[in-house]
C-alpha cells in the first residue's frame, strides 16, 4: 500500500539507514534522513531529504525536530558494535543513551504525536530477569531501552522498540557475513592471501535480511504498540560454522571446514511480531549471495 507520510530517520548514512531510506521512499514517505559523518550512497530519490545533524548537540536535535516535525521518526542512529564499546564505552553510552534522550526530549518539548521506533538489540538484557552486562554496548542498548520503555510510561509518549538480531544483505557493513564475504571476494581475486579464521565456529547467531528487517519496521508503525518490545529476526539459529559452510556453496575458493561437537544455543521469539502480520521472505542462502555479490562488485572496482 501506497501511503504519504512523514518520517524522520537518524542514522540514515548507515548500513541499515540506507536501506530505510530506500525501502520507506518506494512507499510513499517523505523521508527526512539525518546522518552525521557518514552520507546517503544514493541520494536520487526525490522523496528523500538528507539533512546533516548530531544528535549529541542538544540545540540540533531540538531545531531538527521543531523543523521537520515528522509523523513517524525511525531512530536507527548509535554505537553498535560490541569490540568497539569495549574501548570506547564513553562513547558507546553516549551515542546509545544519550542521543536518545535528547531525541525523545525533543520530541517532548514540541508536544508531538509522533510515534518513535527505537532500534534496540537482541543481545540487550530482559530487563525482568536483569543479569551482568556482557559488554559495555549490551548495556548501553539495555538503558536505552528502558529509558524509551519509561519515557513511554511516563508521558504517554508512542515509542515502539524493536529488537534486531544479526542483520545482513548487500551493502556496507561490520557484520560477520559481510567481513566473510570480502575476505572471499579479495581471495578470488588474489588480493588476498590470509585464510578466514573464525574464533568461535559453535556460536549461534540468529540472521535476518537487512531488507527484511526495515519491512518489519513499517509494521510496527502501523501496528506497533507503544512501550512493547519485539524482537525481529528470522526465527532460527545458525552456528558461524554453518555460515561458512553456506559461503563454500557460493565460491571456488577453499575455505576452513569446522568440526562443532557441541553448539552455543541462541535464539529470539517472534512471535510478537508474527502477529501483527510480518514474516521474513527472504531465504538465508539468498542473502548471503546478495552479500557475496555486493563485495565482488567491489572487488572488482579496487582492481580496476
Amino acid at each position: 500500500m501506497t501511503v504519504t507520510s512523514d518520517i524522520l530517520i537518524t542514522g540514515a548514512g548507515g548500513f541499515t539507514g540506507q536501506h530505510a531510506c530506500r525501502y520507506f521512499a518506494s512507499q510513499g514517505y517523505r523521508v527526512t534522513a539525518l546522518t552525521h559523518k557518514q552520507h546517503l550512497k544514493d541520494p536520487t530519490d526525490d522523496q528523500v531529504k538528507e539533512v546533516k545533524g548530531d544528535l549529541l548537540e542538544w540545540k540540533q536535535v531540538r531545531d531538527l525536530v521543531k523543523t521537520v516535525r515528522p509523523e513517524n521518526i525511525l531512530h536507527l542512529a548509535g554505537q553498535n558494535h560490541v569490540e568497539e564499546s569495549w574501548s570506547h564505552p564513553l562513547k558507546t553510552m553516549n551515542m546509545n543513551f544519550l542521543a536518545t534522550l535528547y531525541l525523545l526530549e525533543a520530541v517532548r518539548n514540541e508536544k508531538l504525536p509522533a510515534k518513535i521506533l527505537l532500534i534496540g538489540s537482541a543481545l540487550q538484557n530482559d530487563q525482568p530477569h536483569m543479569m551482568p552486562s556482557k559488554h559495555p554496548y549490551e548495556l548501553s542498548k539495555t538503558f536505552q531501552t528502558m529509558l524509551a520503555k519509561n519515557w513511554s510510561a511516563f508521558y504517554q509518549m508512542n515509542i515502539v522498540i524493536a529488537r534486531p538480531t544479526n542483520l545482513i544483505g548487500p551493502g556496507p557493513s561490520r557484520g560477520v557475513c559481510s567481513m566473510i564475504a570480502e575476505k572471499i571476494a579479495s581471495m578470488e581475486k588474489k588480493m588476498e592471501s590470509d585464510p578466514i579464521t573464525i574464533d568461535d565456529p559453535s556460536v549461534q547467531r540468529d540472521f535476518l535480511d537487512v531488507r527484511d528487517a526495515v519491512a518489519a519496521y513499517e509494521r510496527l508503525f502501523q501496528k506497533g504498540i507503544p512501550g512493547e518490545e519485539y524482537d525481529v529476526g528470522s526465527g532460527k539459529s545458525r552456528s558461524l560454522a554453518e555460515v561458512v559452510e553456506a559461503f563454500q556453496s557460493l565460491t571456488s575458493v577453499s575455505l576452513p571446514q569446522y568440526s562443532i561437537q557441541e553448539k552455543n544455543t541462541f535464539s529470539v521469539n517472534i512471535e510478537n511480531i508474527r502477529q501483527l502480520g510480518w514474516k521474513p521472505v527472504r531465504s538465508f542462502p539468498e542473502s548471503l549471495k546478495d552479500v557475496l555479490s555486493y563485495y565482488r562488485i567491489h572487488a572488482e572496482k579496487e582492481e580496476a
